[in-house]
């Protein structure tokens, strides 16, 4: 849905469950360019963006783009990059276009950046810029698999690679159709209402320490509008907010240190403040 949406998704979670593996299967699923950014401690901006190197024949400076000139791009490991290396993805992610050398260069359409991350509490892990979080229209957390799942990956590990047997199912054209599709979905007045109603809430919260964005509004409205042309219809309702505030708010917003101790959590948080919000359209403050 993100990248109907035209968002970028951040994947977080321990080492070992899947994440670059996603995010590689969503990039092989489109027929489109994709490139994969391996983030260390060494990783300089122009490694991403790229860098104007002279030619001697033609005695002129000729750009050679970098990695982030494809339609889907994988920032693996995004925490392990200095900060002035993770910021050099703040103008290709808000803007879709890159400046070098006082030029600059549109990217292409559609364009994602899946950036994957370990939690802080890992060694050698940076904390990603608030700046940069806002930018991501969602975060997902894949968290362990069930026992039997965890028996079927055993009974493959080694076997065969399912990851080889993709094959994209659409294509850049296709994702652009589905885009204008997306960007046709009307939103009421009073389910806009009902989005600002709730980003309201998580800042006035007395246990929030930082409440979510004026732009994770936009973004919670584009990604309801994909939910809804996915599922067929041509208006968004408040189910479709209750579904996704979770993944687009949740990264935006910090507790503050008495309700961590507490054991407070941002989802709890949230569904406490949607449950107090009148549903659009009902007499009732819950979504059905």
């Amino acid at each position: 849905m993100a990248l109907v949406a035209e968002g970028h998704v951040l994947v977080e979670d321990v080492p070992g469950v899947g994440k670059t593996q996603l995010a590689k299967s969503l990039a092989r699923s489109i027929d489109g360019a994709f490139n994969r950014i391996q983030f260390t401690p060494d990783l300089l901006p122009s490694d991403v963006t790229g860098v104007s190197v002279w030619d001697r024949n033609r005695s002129e400076f000729e750009f050679k783009p970098g990695p982030i000139f494809a339609n889907i791009v994988v920032g693996d490991e995004i925490n392990r990059a200095s900060p002035k290396t993770q910021s050099a993805l703040l103008e290709a992610m808000e803007e879709r276009q890159v400046t070098s050398d006082g030029m600059t260069r549109e990217l292409g359409i559609p364009f994602m950046v899946v950036a994957t991350q370990n939690p802080l509490e890992h060694e050698g892990t940076y904390p990603l810029p608030e700046a940069q979080l806002d930018r991501f229209m969602m975060r997902v957390v894949i968290g362990y698999p069930s026992r039997q799942k965890e028996l079927e990956m055993m009974d493959t590990h080694g076997v065969r690679s399912t990851f080889l047997d993709l094959e994209p199912v659409a294509t850049t054209g296709e994702i652009g159709e589905m885009i204008s599709i997306a960007r046709g979905v009307s939103v009421s007045q009073s389910v806009k209402t009902y989005i600002v109603d709730l980003v309201e809430g998580t800042r006035n919260h007395t246990d929030i320490l930082l409440g979510a964005s004026p732009r994770s509004a936009l973004f919670l409205q584009r990604l309801s509008r994909a939910r809804a042309a996915a599922q067929g219809r041509e208006y968004v309702t408040p189910d479709d907010i209750k579904a996704l505030a979770g993944p687009v708010l949740e990264h935006r917003m910090s507790l503050r240190p008495e309700a961590q101790m507490r054991g407070e959590t941002l989802t709890e948080i949230i569904e406490e403040v949607m449950n107090r919000l009148r549903v659009p359209g009902t007499t009732s403050r819950l979504a059905t």
